[in-house]
This record gives structure tokens, C-alpha cells and sequence, in this order.
């Protein structure tokens, strides 16, 4: 769709601008619609402010849409590969032997905590009867 649009953009269409808009996806219209207003004061050094004309429309598709979804192109090429390393990181063994020798620690804890409340409840239990 923004291919389509930039090409309508240097066509001799009508109204390339209006043309062009029309084409893109919601959300790249939402995020044109952001562009067009923005404070002047929030942009950052060296950049122009956009502009609703078919020029300020071809500078947004060029330099924030187009890489954008390149950017993003190459994180679904990668995506095999860090999930490969996620799950190949979440096994490390030792990683999962200090978790065991945690479990264990706590495992004790527990086991002397009951121990000694079932010691004091009979204690209670022989005051009370007492």
C-alpha cells in the first residue's frame, strides 16, 4: 500500500496527495495525521515539519514508513533465530542448578516452620487440657 501510494505520488494523477492518502493503511493515515500536528518546538534538530502536500507526504513514506517496515521485515526474518536463542538462554543448566539448590533451601525452611507450629499447637493443646 505505501508503494502503491508513493507511486501515485509521482504519478500526473488529479490530486496525488488526496490519491495517495486514500491508499494507505488506517494506522499509516492515523500516524500522517500525528505528523501533521506536531508542535514545530517538538522537533528535533534538523528536521523539517511535515507539510499535507504531496512532498511532505513522499519525505514521510521515504524516510519513517519505508524503514520502518524494513526494520520490521527483518525481525520476522530473525524471528526463528531468537526464539531459538530465548529458549537456549531459559535452559541454561546452571542457570536451573542454583534454582533446584534455592528450591531445596526453601523446601527445609518450610518442613522446620511446620514442625514447629505442630510442636506449639501441641503445647497449646496440653495447656488447655491441663
Amino acid at each position: 500500500m505505501t508503494r502503491r501510494a508513493l507511486d501515485l505520488l509521482n504519478s500526473r494523477h488529479n490530486d496525488p496527495y488526496e490519491a495517495a492518502l486514500a491508499i494507505l493503511r488506517e494506522d499509516t493515515q492515523g500516524w500522517w495525521a500525528d505528523m501533521l500536528a506536531r508542535d514545530p518546538d517538538e522537533l528535533n534538530e534538523g528536521e523539517e515539519a511535515a507539510t499535507a502536500d504531496a512532498e511532505g507526504l513522499r519525505r514521510f513514506l521515504e524516510a519513517k514508513v519505508l524503514p520502518w517496515f524494513e526494520a520490521r521485515r527483518k525481525e520476522l526474518a530473525n524471528r526463528p533465530l531468537i526464539r531459538e536463542q530465548a529458549f537456549g538462554q531459559s535452559l541454561d543448566p546452571d542457570k536451573l542448578e542454583r534454582l533446584g539448590r534455592y528450591e531445596v533451601h526453601l523446601d527445609r525452611k518450610l518442613e522446620r516452620m511446620l514442625a514447629m507450629l505442630l510442636r506449639l499447637k501441641d503445647l497449646r493443646q496440653g495447656m488447655i487440657a491441663g
